[in-house]
């Protein structure tokens, strides 16, 4: 059942602590430019380092992204799971989403219960490990607020899935290039 807390939370704006089928990660609304500046200066992330988009259903992900074949392929194959997929932004869209310069997005739909049912209710989520910039990532909700304390507004108390970070691939190459290893082999 999902944290009603953190859903009021995402909705003000906030930096919410949530597990993934990953590492424990930090999320904020997509669509809230205070909400990603602050999870950016949380993090000690530049403003040039993209911030990828957590989604609970394909509609999400091309609600960002005119998702091409390369993309669709992948996310049959891998979703849910610890796949990233970079993928074109939509045109217009504001360009705190992903990688301006590139007009890129990272976009990965996770499998775990308890963070799907926050992103059905709560949209499209920024997200990025819960860790400072060149640190491990932590792996749950207690060694997260061990690193943010009360700078993150709610912490989700449920473990994430495993140790490593999201394999990381960008279909906007030909042929597509895998941009960080991880736990699925390309």
């Amino acid at each position: 059942m999902t944290d009603e807390t953190a859903l009021e939370a995402l909705r003000r704006g906030a930096v919410v602590g949530v597990p993934t089928d990953t590492v424990y990660g930090l999320a904020v609304d997509a669509y809230r430019p205070d909400g990603v500046a602050e999870l950016r200066r949380l993090k000690g992330r530049s403003s040039s380092q993209p911030i990828a988009l957590l989604v609970a259903t394909l509609d999400q992900a091309e609600s960002v992204s005119p998702l091409g074949e390369p993309a669709r392929r992948l996310a049959a194959e891998h979703w849910p799971g610890p796949l990233t997929i970079v993928c074109r932004l939509h045109p217009g869209l504001p360009n705190w989403l992903g990688d301006a310069a590139r007009g890129t997005i990272g976009l990965r739909m996770p499998n775990h219960p308890v963070l799907l049912e926050l992103l059905e209710l709560a949209g499209p989520l920024a997200a990025t490990s819960a860790n400072m910039s060149g640190e491990q990532p932590t792996l749950n909700a207690e060694s997260a607020k061990a690193v943010f304390g009360d700078d993150v507004s709610v912490y989700v108390d449920a473990p994430a899935g495993g140790v490593e970070s999201s394999t990381v691939v960008d279909v906007t190459t030909d042929p597509p290039t895998v941009l960080r290893p991880g736990p699925i082999t390309i």
